[in-house]
């Protein structure tokens, strides 16, 4: 038993030998004291306070009359201090490090001045940006307001005196302001068919009956309700494209404060028009309708902006008057645009593919909502005319770019235009578009168009 306790007795010699050697680092590998790792010195506790004056001392960074951290020594004159760590360049190095040579701090002090001048300049842009910003937008809706003071007190008042008098026609180019578009659009438009509110009210009654049977268990079918199941399947396809109406709105959707209404009024059309029924694209004429007008009113403009020819041509798909429509369209787009008319014949680009949509929806669904909304203004002043001619001011918008593409990418192109469509340039080139052609109008061409189809003219055919 004596054996394991002389071990004993060895090793804590050992171990307490150890320890001793370890003592004399500091003084062995002055390495350590270079990057601040000295071993702790045996000695009494002293107060912080004491090592922070010291420190402060050796360092020469401490006032009598103004104890101020070293930090806010060192940029107390600075008049911009941006939020970073770029600032540490401008510290002194702690004490138990070497100090940085006269020429790297002076090289770092042009550096961070160099930094702070470039993010002075930033933040000035970024000022100067954001002050334009709300100057430009201070301008646009003092501008809303007179115009639309000046819609208000002299124009509409006086509707059948000045709506075709030079001065209200550039008004009206310039877009009308969207507390009195409503009003302009009803006047505009007209109502040519005298349908009523309560006219409005009977429609919408019978469509509300047709989804009550709808909903019920259909009884057998025979040939005498052929024309009901064909409006039975309009109103399913109304509930369908109402969730695809203006989806990033999300105020046609389920739920959503208009979803009602736009069911309503396209119901209401089914049954005022069964032999039209509901078309896609319906659906967005009418969400514009809706934005700007009452229930009723916005019905009334519907149904009456529907009945114009060119709308009825496509929404009844009357192909042959579709057909005149595309060919008046090609004779002002060689007319205007004879490059990319004739890169269009080579690639085999018909009008019909991107046409079709745009006249649809009234640019409704293909332009953003406000700018949609400005060619809405003019197309009720001008009539299905300046359809065509917003069609080639986006030609020619965008003729640099569709003259480098191939056939699908100028089809998936023009089916799907830019969000961030510039609205004052493309207003720049479709008042730049002439609609004449051999001193003939619009309406003189597709006259002429359709007298030759009556006579069997080859020249619709493709």
């Amino acid at each position: 038993m004596a054996v394991p306790s002389l071990v004993l007795y060895i090793d804590r010699s050992l171990f307490a030998r150890r320890v001793k050697d370890t003592q004399p680092v500091e003084n062995r590998d002055p390495g350590w004291k270079l990057f601040g790792k000295v071993p702790p010195r045996e000695g009494p506790v002293k107060d912080p306070k004491k090592i922070q004056k010291e420190y402060e001392t050796k360092s020469g960074r401490a006032g009598a009359s103004n104890p101020t951290s070293p930090r806010q020594s060192v940029r107390k004159n600075l008049d911009f201090e941006p939020l970073s760590t770029t600032a540490l360049i401008l510290e002194d190095r702690p004490a138990n490090l070497p100090a940085k040579p006269a020429e790297e701090a002076q090289k770092h002090r042009q550096q961070y001045e160099e930094m702070v001048a470039l993010a002075k300049k930033r933040e000035m842009k970024e000022v100067q940006k954001r002050r334009k910003q709300l100057e430009d937008r201070c301008k646009l809706e003092e501008s809303i307001g007179t115009a639309a003071q000046i819609w208000n007190q002299e124009i509409l008042p006086n509707w059948s005196a000045t709506c075709t008098s030079r001065r209200v026609r550039d008004l009206w180019w310039q877009g009308i302001p969207p507390s009195v578009r409503g009003k302009v659009w009803s006047l505009a438009v007209g109502n040519d068919l005298n349908i009523t509110h309560e006219l409005f009210n009977i429609c919408l009654s019978r469509a509300k009956e047709k989804w009550r049977t709808s909903a019920a268990p259909a009884p057998e079918n025979n040939p005498e309700d052929a024309g009901s199941s064909d409006r039975e399947s309009s109103l399913e396809l109304i509930k369908l494209d109402i969730s695809r109406t203006f989806p990033q709105l999300c105020i046609f959707q389920q739920g959503g404060p208009y979803h009602d209404v736009l069911h309503s009024i396209l119901g209401a059309y089914t049954c005022y028009r069964p032999d039209v029924g509901y078309v896609q694209g319906m659906s967005f004429i009418a969400a514009v309708l809706i934005l700007n007008l009452d229930t009723a009113d916005a019905f009334i403009a519907f149904a009456n902006l529907l009945n114009k020819p060119c709308q009825m041509a496509f929404f009844r798909v009357d192909h042959s008057l579709m057909l005149t429509y595309f060919a008046a369209f090609e004779v002002f787009f060689e007319e205007n645009l004879p490059k990319l008319f004739a890169h269009f014949k080579n690639n085999n680009l018909s009008p019909d593919i991107y046409l079709i949509d745009w006249i649809f929806t009234l640019y409704s669904k293909s332009l953003p909502l406000d700018l949609a909304c400005r060619v809405w203004d003019v197309f009720c002043r001008d009539g299905e005319e300046f359809l065509f001619r917003t069609a080639l001011g986006l030609l020619r918008l965008y003729q640099d770019v569709l003259t480098s593409m191939d056939f699908i990418l100028m089809a998936q192109f023009l089916t799907r235009l830019p969000d961030l469509l510039p609205g004052e340039q493309l207003f720049q080139h479709i008042a730049s578009i002439h609609m004449s052609s051999r001193n003939r109008k619009w309406a003189q061409v597709l006259q002429a168009l359709q007298k030759d189809q009556e006579k069997g003219s080859p020249v619709l055919k493709r």
